[in-house]
């Protein structure tokens, strides 16, 4: 049920004072909702035919597990490695966690005399999933690929499946790999060249949506629903493995569509008289599922989509509504915490404080009911650091002040959202998110992976949204930092240089994904998980302010339309 946040208090503004305010603040006029009202008025899944679909899931997936097991007991490790690998791009994955472990594990052990014998393909296809799922394997194993004079063969341009292989391969490498280094670019340039030449359709496709979206920094949950329609067109493919996809995407696809719902109304509650933020819930929602799409993360995803909406709201405030004065005074109130404030803060932004003094009461009662309210503090702080960082950046927008880019990403890094996001994502996860957890997650200076989301998120973000940002009032990003102090020779050079930062931080990050785990794996993946949202959601463009085409098809492919089994 949608909590009655502020009604009373948001009944005491009159329209006029609002309205009459307007003009004397740095309105940015989002443009509306894109979907209305639509996810409010879905009809409710029907649940007999539910019922039967689970039960013909939990069928599948038996089959499946034995057709894994089968090419395990026949001693069949390429075909082993290719069903794992198709299972988990099929995004049904987390139904066989243990069976891939333990699988993984075995090949590890294995790992060089296999890639001694194993062509360019299967090389680059194991140590890319064993990399993604924490081994330290060596990227030495593809020094076999090159020729006398230090370049890659030249022969390997005619093997396309190979070359995608490699290519995708090349996105988990770290500081040190230089031999990946010269694989993206080699792959890059001659699949590129071979696209617009004589490459046939379903390869076709394949290879121009992976030279658009790496799968490392691709969403999970969207690369599954791409790589259906690819898998379907393999004579070669396992027919209850397919099937079971379908079926999983469009039942949780329907459960999606009843929490983006529910996300919606209580959203609506808040927003009615509010019509200078950003109205998105579904383009937050859209980021919960690059975060965790799994149908037991259910409470996690409910708890991080009203916090990730909150977080929105006191940016908008922030950067698109309270004047200097009014800001100052928010940002002392939210470092007291406390409703005893209320009477302090100006009209026009108590409804935000008090909203979110609301919606971390009814996060709290939530966890409570499973005895982990603890994280909520770390949460808290993270939001008063997140609220003392917007207010440095409105102090250098109001005096027009255009820091160094390192001045600018010392704040840049919190502001991005994440070191705020990934404690809030962990909320809700279970036992598996202990108190040491969210204290590590929390650590001055940061841990070298939230630095890293950090670090994409924020020059993501710069880059996909600037040309909007120049066209009001608004803090100088990293890219005017690049060009005016640091002497850029354009904006496209200022680009590139940040682009070769975003490559540096991806590094950091994939290394910090490594074995021996700093917390539990589930919850490291919802930092990198965070990190290929924002690859996602700013390539090219802010798709969360400014929702272009594009995202809208990807949101369509996600909560719109199921897959014809």
């Amino acid at each position: 049920m949608a909590p009655n946040i502020s009604i009373k208090l948001l009944k005491k503004m009159s329209a006029q004072n609002i309205s009459g305010s307007l003009n004397s603040r740095p309105i940015a006029n989002f443009h509306p909702c894109p979907w209305g009202d639509h996810f409010l008025n879905l009809t409710h899944r029907d649940p007999a035919t539910h019922s039967e679909k689970e039960q013909e899931v939990k069928t599948l997936k038996e089959m499946v597990k034995k057709d894994l097991l089968a090419k395990q007991q026949a001693s069949e490790p390429l075909e082993e490695l290719k069903f794992i690998n198709a299972i988990q791009r099929l995004g049904v994955g987390y139904h066989f966690e243990e069976d891939i472990e333990k699988a993984l594990e075995r090949m590890f052990e294995s790992y060089q005399d296999q890639c001694d014998k194993y062509d360019l393909f299967h090389v680059s296809l194991l140590f890319r999933i064993l990399r993604q799922h924490g081994f330290i394997v060596s990227s030495d194993v593809f020094k076999k690929f090159k020729d006398e004079n230090g370049s890659f063969k030249e022969s390997l341009v005619s093997d396309i499946p190979g070359m995608l292989s490699l290519y995708e391969a090349s996105y988990v490498r770290v500081h040190g790999d230089d031999i990946l280094d010269e694989a993206v670019k080699f792959t890059t340039t001659h699949l590129k060249s071979r696209m617009a030449s004589d490459l046939k359709s379903p390869l076709a496709e394949q290879v121009a949506h992976a030279l658009h979206q790496p799968l490392h920094r691709g969403m999970a949950r969207l690369e599954s629903r791409h790589y259906i329609s690819f898998y379907e067109k393999d004579p070669s493919h396992n027919r209850a493995l397919l099937k079971l996809s379908k079926l999983d995407f469009n039942l949780l696809q329907a459960l999606h569509k009843k929490e983006l719902g529910d996300l919606t109304r209580w959203w609506k509650s808040l927003h009615v008289k509010l019509p200078f933020s950003r109205d998105r819930s579904t383009e937050v929602y859209f980021w919960m599922l690059g975060t965790y799409y799994e149908p037991h993360f259910l409470n996690a995803r409910k708890i991080f989509s009203k916090l990730f909406k909150m977080v929105s709201l006191v940016d908008d405030t922030y950067d698109a509504y309270g004047t200097i004065e009014e800001l100052e005074l928010l940002t002392d109130a939210i470092q007291r915490w406390d409703e005893g404030c209320l009477d302090q803060i100006p009209e026009h932004v108590k409804w935000c404080y008090q909203a979110l003094l609301e919606t971390f009461k009814e996060v709290e009662l939530e966890l409570a009911q499973e005895g982990r309210s603890y994280g909520l503090q770390n949460v808290k702080e993270q939001m008063k650091i997140l609220c003392q960082a917007y207010m440095q950046e409105a102090k250098w927008c109001h005096k027009k002040y255009v820091p160094t880019y390192d001045e600018y990403m010392e704040i840049g890094y919190v502001t991005s959202g994440c070191p705020f996001g990934i404690v809030a994502s962990f909320l809700g996860m279970g036992e598996m998110a202990t108190k040491e957890a969210f204290e590590w997650a929390c650590q001055n200076p940061m841990p070298k992976a939230v630095k890293a989301v950090s670090t994409i998120n924020r020059l993501m973000n710069d880059m996909g949204g600037h040309k909007f940002e120049q066209t009001r009032t608004h803090v100088a990003s990293s890219v005017q930092c690049h060009v005016i102090r640091h002497g850029a020779l354009s904006e496209d050079h200022a680009h590139e240089a940040l682009k070769d930062k975003v490559e540096e931080a991806w590094k950091d990050l994939n290394e910090a994904m490594l074995r021996p785990f700093a917390i539990p794996k589930p919850l490291l993946d919802r930092i990198l998980n965070l990190a290929r949202a924002s690859d996602v959601v700013y390539k090219g463009e802010d798709g969360y302010t400014i929702v272009s085409q594009a995202m809208k098809e990807r949101e369509t492919l996600l909560l719109m339309d199921p897959i014809p089994i």
